[in-house]
This record gives C-alpha cells, sequence and structure tokens, in this order.
C-alpha cells in the first residue's frame, strides 16, 4: 500500500489507479487530447472523473517532435488557470501537474 498527502488529504493506493490526461497546449501530438477553452477542460474533467480516474494531470507542454520548449513563466500562464478552474468545479479531484 502507498499514500500520497496531498495538501493534507490523504490519497491511499491499494490497487491500480486512473491517471487522467489534460493536455493544456495548443499543440499537442494527438489533436482530440487538447484542452483550448474553459469548457472543454471542464468537460473532458468531469468525463475522465466519471469514467474512473483518480488524479488528473495537467500538461502545459507539449512534447511531439519539432515542439517548442516553453519558459517556466509560458507553461505556468497554461497551467495555472487550468490548475484552478479544475479545482475550483471538482474540489474532491487529485490534481497532478506535469511540467
Amino acid at each position: 500500500m502507498y499514500t500520497l498527502n496531498c495538501k493534507g488529504r490523504l490519497l491511499v493506493i491499494e490497487q491500480p489507479i486512473v491517471m487522467g490526461i489534460l493536455n493544456i497546449t495548443p499543440d499537442s501530438f494527438y489533436s482530440g487530447s487538447r484542452t483550448a477553452t474553459n469548457d472543454t477542460i471542464l468537460a473532458k474533467a468531469e468525463q475522465m472523473l466519471q469514467e474512473g480516474a483518480t488524479i488528473l494531470d495537467i500538461g502545459g507542454q507539449s512534447t511531439r517532435p519539432g515542439s517548442t520548449r516553453l519558459t517556466p513563466a509560458e507553461e505556468a500562464e497554461r497551467v495555472v488557470p487550468a490548475i484552478q478552474l479544475v479545482k475550483k468545479n471538482f474540489p474532491a479531484c487529485f490534481i497532478s501537474v506535469d511540467t
């Protein structure tokens, strides 16, 4: 058994769990995973949580071949609003950030 302390909330992992991926990138390799608006972020987050995701992982840097590297400030501009949006609408959700 593993546990993660997430801001005072324990995530107990006794069996495999599902992590949903929210790509907050305009140039992600797979166009179907891109979430460019608040509505698409919320819709995808809700869908993944309903389908059993325990953690939502939010990423702002594309790793597709030929992608442009972002500065930390540019990446933060992408992911911080999405983190705030998900946290506000799904407060019980565990969030990780892919940087």
